[in-house]
């Protein structure tokens, strides 16, 4: 049996689904306004930039922000054209593709980084009082936990050898 959603889960429900499509639109407008970079460049610069030496396998890449290799070796691409992020072969082995920020990357995004910290506190932390941040915070680790044990990201796939 449907248990269907009650007035005041309904309205919290679509007004989350409202607030995340409308907050995302203006992010992402806000973010190719102030450096032209996109939603998907931000994700690859920002992961990439946070591991060792900035540097991570494609593989790893994409399991941590969760697309497919083949999503994210087309933008790593793409990137690589405009200067933003190198790719190479991996030093473990020999076989898979390592992607790396290249200071042209790490530039862009330092600069990207202070327009698009002001557009998230303009339009999502300016506009909460701090109880409401600490709400958001706590709910958001509760359902980051029950999808992550739902849904974990998929382990990047080994070549076999010959």
């Amino acid at each position: 049996m449907t248990r269907w959603l009650t007035d005041a889960e309904m309205h919290t429900w679509l007004g989350y689904r409202r607030m995340r499509a409308l907050l995302d639109l203006q992010l992402t407008r806000d973010l190719g306004a102030d450096s032209g970079l996109s939603d998907a460049d931000y994700d690859v610069l920002t992961s990439v930039s946070s591991a060792p030496g900035r540097q991570l396998r494609l593989g790893e890449l994409a399991a941590s922000i969760r697309w497919s290799t083949s999503r994210l070796s087309h933008q790593v691409t793409r990137m690589a054209q405009r200067g933003l992020v190198a790719r190479g072969d991996s030093p473990d082995d020999g076989r898979g593709a390592t992607v790396a920020l290249t200071d042209a990357g790490w530039a862009t995004l330092q600069a990207a980084a202070v327009h698009h910290v002001a557009s998230v506190r303009r339009h999502f932390i300016d506009v909460l009082d701090e109880q409401d941040v600490a709400d958001l915070g706590r709910i958001a680790d509760k359902v980051l936990a029950h999808l992550t044990e739902a849904t974990p990201p998929t382990p990047p796939r080994r070549r076999r050898s010959p």
